[in-house]
């Protein structure tokens, strides 16, 4: 047994390394004598014990009723008995006494010993998750330890955490003790092992990248304004600066590439590409389908938020990408519904909607093509839109004379 303050320091230096507190711990030494008691001689009996917190010395004392008769000498003294402890005592007084418990001490002491190391264990447990919590949204760096089920194990040093598939780059493969790097991504209390998520898929997982190979970016000189991403094949990210003073394409790049390229290798050779953010919706558009250069870009709808997009013939394929991927990730960047077109495609479409609306106005016999190309550059592209016309507001339409717009009129009044 410890002695003099000894057993109180010991106490301290628990409560300081393991956050448990020296009451608690007492408590739990109490508990235990008091059911090692029990054990030894029945549980139903009352007693109470007690440990002393300066030299850990343990006392304990069975509490018996004073009766005439005893039915229960658990819980019952005879008075005869009683006043051998106490000369004072009545039929009805309650007697504590003292107990031998140097016959179930070390019980008591192991039992104590096995619940504080649980506590402990559980305290510590404690303290890891709340650290994990804060580290949310974060990047750590870990080995990987096993495979399960397709799912990576990460060693962080402190504890496990899980990269499960879904969180994973397409086709991207470890091996067993291969270092990487994720971001935590949710904390799960209620798993025993490996209660931290891991993920490498995530648009945040890039932004943080670049927030560690960026000093701009850290310091928020420059800021990420939106983030898309394919994992494993492309990310699209939007930055603007709040220094003119400073490019937030060129700051991300680097010299040489220099910071971008150590992001590139670690996301195994996915494209990125960096594009200066714009409240220009023609700009930021166009922007948005780098690599390609666009030769122009038409809203459609402001509204609905629909712009056409149109490349020169040989740079198609590359705007809309494989599967969609540039163009659907430009849209997702931008918020945009984006129609990409080829030049050819779009004189295509203009042919045939001429071709269309010559066939629609062919309803008027003995119009001339000229004449009906006049009416349509003209803003006329339905025979409905000039029914209600006269002549003079044919004649003030460029290359129409008197004699065809009464002809026109003529026209629209025999087919009514």
């Amino acid at each position: 047994m410890v002695c003099n303050d000894e057993f109180s320091m010991i106490l301290t230096q628990i409560e300081k390394d393991k956050n448990i507190k020296k009451q608690d711990i007492l408590t739990v030494i109490k508990n235990a004598l008091i059911s090692a008691y029990k054990k030894h001689v029945g549980k139903n009996v009352n007693v109470e014990a007690g440990i002393n917190p300066k030299n850990g010395e343990m006392v304990a004392k069975v509490i018996k009723v004073v009766v005439k008769k005893v039915n229960n000498p658990l819980l019952e003294i005879c008075l005869q008995d009683a006043n051998k402890f106490d000369q004072n005592l009545n039929i009805g007084s309650e007697i504590k006494i003292p107990l031998n418990i140097q016959d179930f001490s070390r019980i008591a002491s192991q039992t104590a010993k096995q619940i504080i190391v649980q506590k402990i264990k559980e305290s510590e447990r404690v303290a890891l998750l709340n650290e994990m919590k804060e580290k949310v949204g974060q990047i750590v760096d870990g080995f990987i330890h096993r495979i399960s089920n397709k799912a990576y194990i990460v060693d962080l040093g402190k504890t496990e955490a899980i990269l499960p598939i879904s969180e994973q780059i397409f086709r991207e493969k470890f091996t067993i003790g291969q270092h990487i790097k994720a971001i935590i991504v949710k904390v799960d209390e209620n798993t025993r092992n490996s209660f931290v998520v891991l993920s490498r898929s995530r648009p945040e997982f890039v932004k943080r990248l670049f927030e560690s190979e960026v000093p701009e970016i850290y310091e928020k000189i420059v800021e990420i304004a939106n983030i898309v991403r394919f994992p494993g094949i492309r990310t699209k990210i939007a930055v603007l600066s709040h220094n003119p003073k400073v490019d937030p394409v060129g700051a991300c790049v680097g010299v040489r590439g220099a910071r971008v390229k150590p992001i590139i290798d670690e996301l195994k050779g996915e494209k990125i590409d960096l594009i200066s953010y714009s409240i220009d919706a023609v700009k930021y558009i166009s922007g948005a389908l780098s690599p390609v250069k666009v030769i122009s870009v038409n809203i459609i709808s402001q509204k609905e938020n629909k712009a056409e997009v149109l490349v020169s013939d040989d740079k198609l394929s590359l705007a809309i990408g494989r599967n969609g991927h540039n163009v659907r990730l430009a849209a997702k960047l931008t918020g945009w519904h984006i129609d990409v077109k080829s030049e050819l495609q779009k004189k295509v479409d203009n042919n045939v909607q001429i071709s269309q609306e010559i066939e629609i106005y062919k309803k008027l016999d003995k119009l001339s093509k000229k004449t009906i190309k006049k009416l349509i550059d003209a803003g006329f592209r339905d025979i409905e839109k000039i029914n209600n016309l006269k002549i003079d507001d044919l004649i003030a339409l460029p290359g129409i004379g008197q004699k065809t717009a009464k002809k026109i009129v003529e026209l629209i009044n025999i087919k009514q």
